[in-house]
């Protein structure tokens, strides 16, 4: 059996510590040590259950990347924090002492990215079993022979029980995520919230592979029967991960990916789901996996007697999730990898209840929407938003963004482009009225929707052109309730639909002040308008041909 420990060690990076290294341990032994080491307990079908404490979600404000000569001009500054070197220098020297001060460490040696040739190899250091046992699960797990000459491109140190000192430091408050691109390490402290490790990893994708001619993609993706792929961007709570997870496609990835000249490949070899108020009905493969030992479940309340666990017991945490090797949905690719994609999917909340369920968008109209990023926050996600709330958030990722929007959105456009991709816009929020008046819109509408734009019989239905957004909108289409293709009609008091959708359109044209003079003047003219001169009742009549 080929040795599971890497002769490229910890003392190579120059990090000393007299702790017990546990390298590479898989599923059952890190399960193991998390139980006896009171990490975690085990509920009654298998799954290991763990409570990630007061962060039970990202903190976005305690992010920081190092800023030096390598980032000065890539980073878009605007969206992140920085971090000086002499900050991260004394951040660095008290994580090493922090290591040496610790009896127990575990190692995981991974990559980031199923496609060889444009992967990162990354070298996890933990302190709790569960979070190697975590980021073992969400990325890409190396055969056993190429352990042995494993070498790092990059480093995450991951102590939870660190506290950062904001004065020494440079960070914000006792918890702190710093990325040094010129030192190749993350330091992440002071939040048990096992997410921050994954996310960083995206970070590092995103800011490496443009250079490539690579796309980095926050978004799921998976493959029809036809071998036809496509992809879906959204924010958490969106819908990427229970749309991607169809038993009558194949999955790819439920959150990151890349698209090259010759794929789309998952960043990662495992899935992140929500789990609050999950079912087998709605969600039967996801559903599956909190019964599956190797599942690791945060912030699920459990009964300590019974270990039976109720997915909708919010008292710890609305954002509970789970984390399970993507080979747990049954329909899942083998290599984490499809083709280059026929379809792209903007998913979005509406929390304003005002988008159709599916529209249909140009080149120009997507990379329009793709740079808006619109959506609503959904409770639990980060830290302190406790009900969905109206964003904007470039790219359907920004605060995995590191280079400017307009690098990615010029990438996008010009895939889109070259492969004659077609673009759809679908709205998972709100139907018959605003957030607190109206219904979430149902799931199988949705499914209905976009089964029909992805077997490609959706192009041949009739389309008006909506008065507010310009993008085409289907009239009627089979198994669909007609009434909810058109939200105004779900309203039951129209002059309100129209001053919301008036307010809308302004919030989207104020955000994207900031993109236009990125953007060719085709994409700023694919900004939503509200024409003043066509009435809503005459703009519902205006159809456009069948494509």
């Amino acid at each position: 059996m080929a040795s599971r420990v890497p002769t490229f060690t910890l003392s190579h990076q120059g990090i000393d510590t007299p702790a017990t290294l546990h390298w590479n341990l898989e599923t059952a032994p890190l399960v193991e040590k998390s139980v006896c080491r009171g990490e975690g307990m085990l509920a009654k079908d298998g799954p290991l259950v763990v409570a990630t404490g007061k962060h039970t979600g990202r903190s976005a404000k305690d992010k920081f990347i190092v800023r030096d000569a390598t980032t000065e001009d890539t980073i878009w500054w605007d969206n992140n924090k920085a971090m000086s070197p002499e900050h991260f220098a004394a951040l660095k020297a008290d994580f090493l002492a922090a290591l040496g001060e610790r009896d127990t460490l575990f190692v995981q040696d991974l990559y980031g990215g199923s496609q060889p040739e444009h992967r990162v190899r990354v070298r996890v250091i933990n302190e709790l079993a569960w979070h190697n046992l975590f980021i073992r699960t969400m990325l890409v797990r190396p055969p056993g022979e190429e352990l042995a000459g494993f070498e790092p491109e990059f480093t995450i140190i991951d102590l939870p029980t660190f506290t950062a000192d904001p004065e020494r430091h440079g960070a914000r408050s006792g918890t702190v995520i710093a990325v040094n691109m010129t030192e190749r390490l993350i330091l992440i402290g002071g939040t048990a919230y096992a997410g921050e490790m994954k996310k960083s990893v995206f970070s590092i994708l995103n800011y490496l592979l443009p250079s490539d001619g690579v796309m980095p993609m926050h978004c799921s993706a998976n493959i029809g029967p036809s071998g036809d792929t496509a992809i879906f961007f959204g924010l958490s709570g969106t819908g990427k991960t229970t749309l991607s997870a169809d038993a009558s496609r194949t999955l790819i990835g439920d959150d990151e990916h890349g698209w090259s000249d010759t794929a789309v490949f998952n960043f990662e070899g495992g899935c992140y789901a929500k789990m609050i108020r999950l079912s087998a009905e709605a969600e039967p493969e996801i559903y599956a996996t909190t019964k599956r030992f190797g599942t690791v479940l945060e912030n699920v309340v459990i009964d300590p007697e019974t270990r039976a666990l109720d997915l909708d017991d919010a008292t710890l945490a609305e954002n509970t999730r789970g984390a399970y090797p993507i080979d747990f949905i049954p329909n899942a690719s083998t290599e984490n990898m499809g083709p280059v994609p026929r379809n792209v999917i903007f998913l979005t909340a509406d929390a304003f209840g005002v988008l159709p369920p599916i529209a249909r968008l140009t080149p120009d109209q997507a990379m329009y929407h793709f740079l808006s990023g619109y959506t609503a926050k959904v409770a639990g996600t980060e830290i302190g938003v406790t009900e969905p709330e109206a964003t904007f958030s470039t790219c359907f990722g920004a605060p995995f963004m590191p280079r400017h929007p307009s690098v990615y959105g010029n990438l996008l456009k010009e895939r889109i482009a070259r492969g004659g991709v077609d673009c759809w816009l679908v709205n998972t929020g709100w139907t018959g009225g605003k957030y607190g008046v109206g219904s979430r819109m149902p799931i199988k509408a949705t499914r209905a929707l976009l089964n029909a734009a992805l077997d490609g019989s959706l192009k041949n239905v009739e389309f008006r052109r909506d008065p507010w957004f310009g993008f085409e909108v289907p009239v009627s289409v089979p198994g669909v309730e007609q009434r909810i293709l058109n939200p105004r009609d779900t309203w039951a008091d129209k002059a309100d639909y129209d001053a919301t959708a008036a307010r809308l359109v302004k919030l989207f044209n104020d955000n994207f002040a900031r993109f236009a003079e990125h953007v060719d003047q085709s994409v700023r003219d694919a900004a939503p308008k509200g024409d003043a001169t066509l009435s809503t009742d005459q703009a519902q009549e205006a159809t456009v041909p069948a494509a």
